[in-house]
């Protein structure tokens, strides 16, 4: 029986697929937002099969309102009130050093990467107030500890993300909402195998690990951890 909502952003992308998957099929209610242009189609093969369900709608994640109108649909089931958010969305573009990187290459990268995350937390922070608590997942990235050369706008972007977990954790524990960070490294993807078809792709983490890691930290059984920045390497 569902009994709590979770909203999931990025939930179309190469780790979101898996971390929808092991939301629904453990009962939870999930809402992913989908980007305008990208309407809803047939869900991926094992949603509709989930107990808990999955729910799109349409929301461009840079737009405040639109924001504020998903989080609204991921909070307006009573019998299954909005307890998670975990935020996926975002993405990778390299560059050249920093004094060959124009500004709005830099700035692009913080508005793909945290942008969304602080935007989409704080419409639903009241919501996980009001339902008595709740948890928030950010994605940073193993970059934001240790930056490589050539992506100085993604680096800057995932350590901000980091810094803004860690500042609602803070700001939220007195509300009984967490919030904790997850660091991949380079994720075993379709997308990243054919950038780097060369890579010993053994090393790499596999989606659905680092969902089951992202679920702890949502479910009830890490209610003690908050303000965590939690390494998902694999062996890389």
């Amino acid at each position: 029986m569902v009994q709590r909502s979770v909203l999931i952003t990025g939930g179309r992308g190469g780790l979101g697929g898996a971390v929808v998957d092991l939301f629904a099929a453990t009962g939870w209610r999930v809402v992913v937002p989908v980007r305008p242009g990208r309407e809803p189609d047939q869900p991926p093969v094992g949603w509709s099969d989930q107990p808990g369900g999955v729910v799109e709608v349409i929301a461009d994640l840079a737009d405040d309102d639109q924001v504020a109108a998903a989080v609204a649909v991921a909070a307006e089931d009573r019998d299954a009130p909005l307890r998670g958010l975990v935020n996926l969305a975002g993405g990778y573009a390299s560059g050249g050093p920093v004094h060959e990187t124009a500004i709005e290459d830099f700035e692009r990268m913080l508005a793909v990467n945290l942008r969304p995350t602080y935007l989409v937390t704080r419409a639903a922070l009241p919501h996980l107030v009001a339902a008595g608590g709740g948890s928030v997942v950010c994605v940073s990235a193993r970059a934001a500890l240790a930056p490589f050369a050539g992506a100085a706008g993604y680096v800057t972007a995932k350590a901000a993300v980091l810094a803004f977990a860690s500042a609602v954790a803070v700001e939220y524990r007195r509300s009984g909402v967490r919030c904790n960070t997850v660091l991949p490294s380079i994720i075993d993807t379709p997308a990243n195998r054919a950038a780097q078809p060369d890579a010993d792709h053994a090393r790499w983490v596999p989606p659905a690990e680092i969902a089951g890691v992202i679920r702890f930290l949502v479910s009830d059984e890490s209610a003690p951890t908050s303000g965590a920045t939690v390494p998902v390497y694999g062996r890389a």
